[in-house]
C-alpha cells in the first residue's frame, strides 16, 4: 500500500480569447485602473465555441505527456467543474472518451474549492490502494453564467482547465489536507436562478466574501501548518486560489508569507474557479519556479461555502 500521492504532472489550457479590462469598459461603467486596484486582474480568457471538456481534454493531454504516462494507465478520473457540458453524464466520463481512457470518471462540484476537494478525494483512492494513477482536473467555463451587464462580477471571472496526475509513492507527496463546508452562507456566493435563462447567473456579495474568505483561508492555512509542524520559513511555495489579489495578499501576510513566495497568475487568468490552483501550479512548474522537493501549499474556497489546503511535497 502506498503511503503518498505524488504529483507527477502538470498541465493546463487556456482558450485564446483575450477579454481585457479595456474591452470591459466598452461594456460596463468601470475602468481598468478600478478593476486592477480591487481585484488585481489585467485580462482573462473567454471560450468560443470551445466546452469545459474540450478545455481539460488538452490540460489532461499536457499533464499526460509531462509525466511520461498514456491515458490507458490511468485508474481513475475526476474532474472538478462548477459549469458542467451536460446535467448528464458527467463531463468526466466525456473526457475520458476524449483522451483515450477506460477508467473510472466522475465528476466533482464543489466551486472554487473543487480541485482541493477532488485532489483529497483522490489521494484517499491512492491511499488506500484502490488506484495507482489518477487525473485531478479542474475545468471551467464560467463565462457561460455570467451576467455580463453586472459590474461586480463580469470583471473577475474567466475560463480556462489546469490537470495534475497522481501517482503512489512510498517516499512524498501530499503530506497533509483539511476540508470545511458551512452552509449558512449559501447567499453570499451562490447562482441564483431566475428569468434571465435557464441557469442563473453568478451572485455575489463582495465585502462579506472577502471578509469569509480572508478569515477562513488565514486560519486554515496556519492550523494546516501547525497539524505539520512547518514553519512558514519552511514553505517554499503557497499556491492559493486565485481569487482576488487583495484577499491572496492579506492571507499572506497574516500567515507572515512574503508575495514573492505566493504563485499568483489572476492578472492573466482572472478567477477561474476550479481551474485556478492547477493552472497557477502548472505555470509555476514550467517557467521553474517550482521544483521538485518543493513544499507547496494549495488553498481554495468557494461559494456556499467549502474550502480547504492540501499540502504537498511536489
Amino acid at each position: 500500500m502506498s503511503k503518498f500521492a505524488r504529483i507527477i504532472g502538470t498541465g493546463s489550457y487556456l482558450p485564446p480569447k483575450i477579454v481585457t479590462n479595456n474591452d470591459l469598459e466598452k461594456m460596463l461603467d468601470t475602468s481598468d485602473e478600478w478593476i486592477v486596484a480591487r481585484t488585481g486582474i489585467k485580462e482573462r480568457r473567454q471560450v468560443t465555441d470551445e466546452t469545459t471538456c474540450d478545455l481539460a481534454t488538452i490540460a489532461s493531454n499536457n499533464a499526460l505527456e509531462a509525466a511520461g504516462i498514456n491515458a490507458s494507465d490511468l485508474d481513475l478520473i475526476i474532474l472538478a467543474t462548477t459549469t458542467p457540458d451536460k446535467i448528464f453524464p458527467a463531463t468526466a466520463t466525456i473526457l475520458q472518451n476524449s483522451i483515450g481512457a477506460s477508467c473510472p470518471a466522475f465528476d466533482l462540484q464543489s466551486v472554487c474549492s473543487g480541485f482541493i476537494y477532488a485532489l483529497t478525494t483522490a489521494e484517499q483512492y491512492i491511499k488506500t490502494g484502490a488506484a495507482n494513477k489518477v487525473l485531478v482536473v479542474g475545468s471551467e467555463t464560467l463565462s457561460r453564467i455570467v451576467d455580463w451587464k453586472d459590474r461586480s462580477t463580469a470583471i473577475l471571472f474567466g475560463d480556462g482547465a489546469g490537470a495534475v496526475i497522481l501517482s503512489g509513492d512510498e517516499e512524498t507527496g501530499i503530506l497533509h489536507s483539511k476540508l470545511f463546508s458551512d452552509g449558512k452562507y449559501l447567499s453570499s456566493l451562490q447562482v441564483s436562478n431566475n428569468h434571465i435563462n435557464e441557469t442563473g447567473y453568478i451572485e455575489m456579495a463582495g465585502n462579506e466574501v472577502f471578509k469569509i474568505a480572508v478569515t477562513n483561508l488565514s486560519n486554515l492555512a496556519e492550523e494546516t501548518l501547525k497539524e505539520c509542524n512547518m514553519s512558514t520559513d519552511e514553505l517554499d511555495w503557497m499556491v492559493p486560489h486565485q481569487a482576488n489579489i487583495r484577499i491572496i495578499s492579506a492571507v499572506a501576510k497574516r500567515i507572515k508569507t512574503p508575495m514573492d513566495k505566493v504563485i499568483v497568475t489572476l492578472d492573466k487568468h482572472g478567477n477561474t474557479s476550479a481551474a485556478s490552483i492547477p493552472l497557477a501550479l502548472d505555470v509555476a512548474v514550467r517557467d521553474g519556479r517550482i521544483k521538485k522537493g518543493n513544499k507547496l501549499l494549495f488553498e481554495g474556497i468557494g461559494g456556499g461555502f467549502s474550502w480547504g489546503s492540501v499540502l504537498v511535497q511536489f
